[in-house]
């Protein structure tokens, strides 16, 4: 066994989802970059540890000891705590001090540890203290409406809530979309049409930057054949 792991979905606005695992032996994935950030409580011989993580900018090897658990939320494009800037955060991770065994510090408060089931109670809380907030011109532009100002403070907007560009997080969601298309047996070259790469050379050497994978792994894994 190398990991048991679970997801689900929220109905908060500000959450894309929530999950959790347990390492077995050998766990050592690789995380594909993503550009959203979590908010992570890991627990490894029985202490909490809770970070902000931020976007990953690149495929990054993982590694946690067997019998590690964890669970973890991530938030939706736009949505940032307003007390640790997420620009600051690429590829680095914010380590939260501890209240106590059961609860942890954030802007002066704090806060119970949540858990899988219940961290909609949690988020809602820190929206209410405006310690969590959403960048609604970010999330238009997301949603293919360009606001009336100045590509400059749009620019600005999504640096600050994101850390990333728009350009950064679209080409991090091409390859995730690449990746897609291979996973249900799309050919390589139709992939990289579809994702709207120059060619297949392009496509390669995005998936090895953002994903840690060739898309000739990718497709192999996707129908059924042996990731070595």
């Amino acid at each position: 066994m190398h990991l048991l792991f679970e997801a689900r979905e929220s109905d908060s606005p500000y959450i894309e989802a929530v999950w959790r695992g347990l390492a077995g032996n050998d766990y050592a994935p690789v995380c594909p970059a993503s550009g959203r950030w979590h908010l992570l409580f890991l627990k490894q011989n029985g202490k909490v540890n809770v970070s902000v993580e931020g976007p990953l900018t690149k495929a990054t090897p993982v590694t946690q000891a067997e019998g590690t658990s964890w669970f973890g939320v991530t938030f939706r494009l736009g949505t940032f705590l307003s007390v640790v800037p997420v620009r600051n955060l690429l590829d680095e991770r914010a380590t939260l001090s501890l209240a106590a065994t059961t609860s942890f510090e954030l802007a002066g408060s704090s806060f119970q540890f949540p858990n899988y089931d219940n961290v909609e109670t949690f988020v809602e809380r820190l929206v209410r203290e405006d310690l969590l907030v959403s960048d609604e011109i970010v999330k238009a532009v997301l949603a293919g409406y360009l606001p009336e100002m100045s590509l400059r403070t749009v620019r600005r907007r999504f640096l600050f809530a994101t850390g990333l560009t728009y350009k950064a997080i679209s080409q991090i969601e091409r390859a995730k979309q690449a990746v897609d298309l291979l996973e249900r047996g799309i050919s390589l070259l139709d992939a990289a049409y579809q994702a709207g790469y120059a060619d297949q050379s392009h496509m390669t050497r995005s998936l090895k930057h953002f994903i840690g994978y060739t898309p000739a792994h990718i497709a192999r894994i996707g129908n059924g054949g042996n990731p070595e």
